[in-house]
């Protein structure tokens, strides 16, 4: 029996053909060629991770360069992507070794204290530091049954058109709206055109994608994207109605859309896959019952470098805590780590003090979008506390006003 030595190699621009045949069997979809160029644009050869057999890739990581919304601002965040091992070598450590050196690289490189991604079975990252930071909401609404509150005379006006042709005003809307939205990524022109994009081999019976866009006095303060699916029954319409992105800068510009959203002739359901978890549409509707509401999750955080990582966000209230930490994979943020910080401002340093709170490094990814308090992850086992009180100190700091959430899958 011949043993496999795998080498991991640096992608280079011409891999990028492999890596989407390969990553389209993996995950059971035909590559289409349209899908495939947009997504050329945003690939990083430098920052990607292949392992061959002879000239067959059987195994892929990689990242893009982006910025992650984090509570008070946004950072640097490697997103992590392209992830999969061919059937034929799995349990061969083929995948350790790849995010093994993936964290390492990201670790040197200083530049991103955090890595995100989406993970397709969450069984998997945790081992690898990985903790959940942001959940989402999937519902299925049937809209014969939900009302909103009838419009305001603060309401502006509605306007359909197609996404490419609005671009600049969607961009716009959603820089306003990102700075203060935890797990929201940044989009260049790059980013837009794979937003937007909307081939017909994926619409699934659908119409094309469409924006309706709301007018305020000042301009464009939010825009819907959707698409919408014809059916029928022996009673007649049921069509349906899938939101892919409700983004808005004022309550009257989400009521205003989310009413036409719920109220399309025809349709009878709405679908929304990445909802937030504090979405204001279950505080809106007369039946919330009736969303059909499932919660799932979103974004998986990793902490890469401690200090930096800490330091980064800001919190609700002061904060001045130690918290010990322990990291196998990367031993340089095991320790003790002195946090102090507030709305404005934070730093975080290395101690010798006796620990106030303790937790592995996962935990901290969890903490850290402010998705979850650390109440809840000491309640479930996940965070120790050492010194009384420490808990009941520290945990306001680390929630956020606004929940941590998910547009997009990268």
């Amino acid at each position: 029996m011949t043993t496999f030595a795998p080498a991991i190699s640096t992608g280079r621009p011409e891999d990028y053909d492999d890596i989407g045949r390969f990553l389209g069997a993996l995950f059971h979809h035909a590559v289409d060629p349209e899908t495939h160029e947009t997504e050329r644009a945003i690939f990083e050869p430098e920052r990607a991770l292949l392992v061959r057999d002879g000239s067959e890739l059987v195994a892929s990581a990689a990242a893009y360069t982006r910025e992650l919304g984090v509570p008070g601002g946004a950072m640097p965040a490697a997103h992590v992507t392209l992830v999969g091992v061919a059937p034929t070598h799995r349990r061969q450590g083929l995948l350790s070794a790849m995010m093994r050196r993936q964290l390492r690289e990201i670790h040197d490189a200083g530049r991103e204290p955090v890595a995100v991604l989406w993970a397709s079975e969450g069984r998997i990252y945790p081992r690898f530091g990985y903790g959940l930071a942001a959940q989402r909401l999937q519902i299925n609404g049937e809209t014969t049954e939900l009302r909103l509150p009838a419009p305001t005379p603060d309401e502006g006006r509605l306007r359909l058109d197609r996404p490419a042709d609005r671009q600049a005003d969607l961009a716009t809307v959603y820089d306003r709206v990102r700075s203060d939205r935890p797990g929201w990524s940044s989009r260049d022109e790059r980013w837009w055109r794979y937003v937007l994009m909307d081939p017909e081999s994926q619409r699934s019976g659908a119409t094309e994608l469409r924006v309706v866009l709301h007018e305020g006095p000042d301009g464009v303060d939010g825009y819907g994207l959707f698409r919408t699916r014809s059916e029928w029954n022996n009673a007649g319409p049921k069509g349906v109605t899938t939101v892919d992105e409700v983004v808005t800068a004022t309550p009257a510009a989400y009521r205003a859309i989310w009413r036409m959203l719920l109220s399309i002739d025809l349709t009878r359901q709405v679908v929304v896959r990445r909802a937030a978890v504090d979405e204001p549409l279950l505080r809106m509707v007369n039946e919330p019952r009736m969303l059909v509401a499932q919660l799932s999750d979103a974004l998986w955080v990793r902490v890469v470098d401690v200090p930096a990582a800490l330091a980064a966000r800001r919190y609700a209230t002061d904060v001045d805590v130690v918290i010990e930490v322990d990291d196998e994979l990367l031993p340089e943020n095991t320790g003790r780590w002195r946090l102090h910080g507030g709305p404005d401002k934070a730093d975080c340093t290395r101690t010798d003090e006796p620990a106030d709170l303790a937790c592995d490094v996962r935990c901290l990814g969890e903490l850290f979008l402010g998705g979850v308090g650390p109440a809840a992850l000491a309640a479930a086992g996940r965070l120790r506390k050492l010194r009384p009180g420490a808990l009941a100190a520290a945990g306001p700091a680390f929630t956020w006003h606004r929940t941590a959430s998910a547009l997009e899958v990268f």
